[in-house]
């Protein structure tokens, strides 16, 4: 594992994992961005499940580089769709700069995992 997946893989992480909890728990701003975005309670713990198993799965990606590389690549996916539900709402584009930096983060990641798998 190099310095640089390293590095992805800890800032990856310590924006997903309290984002994702704070989701499963329903704290009150994340409540408030449900509801702005039209979705369920439910769903968007589901989403902040899959938060924390991305983040999971980027910690234990020095172990096994396939599951650093999944992970990377569902938190991608993940941060694609937050971005295209953030336009589709109506939001100004700079709402859904965030998801998109993220998502080109892991990203980076998953490509450097590549170049060292």
């Amino acid at each position: 594992m190099t310095a640089a997946q390293i590095t992805l893989a800890v800032v990856l992480t310590l924006v997903f994992l309290p984002l994702g909890a704070a989701k499963i728990a329903a704290v009150p701003f994340m409540r408030q961005a449900a509801t702005h975005l039209g979705m369920p309670p439910g769903l968007y713990r589901g989403v902040g499940a899959l938060e924390v198993a991305g983040a999971v799965g980027l910690v234990l990606g020095p172990a096994s580089t396939p599951l650093g590389m999944a992970a990377a690549i569902g938190l991608a996916l993940l941060m694609t769709g937050a971005a295209v539900a953030h336009l589709r709402h109506g939001d100004p584009p700079v709402r859904a700069l965030p998801a998109v930096v993220l998502a080109l983060t892991a990203v980076a990641y998953a490509g450097v995992a590549i170049g060292t798998g």
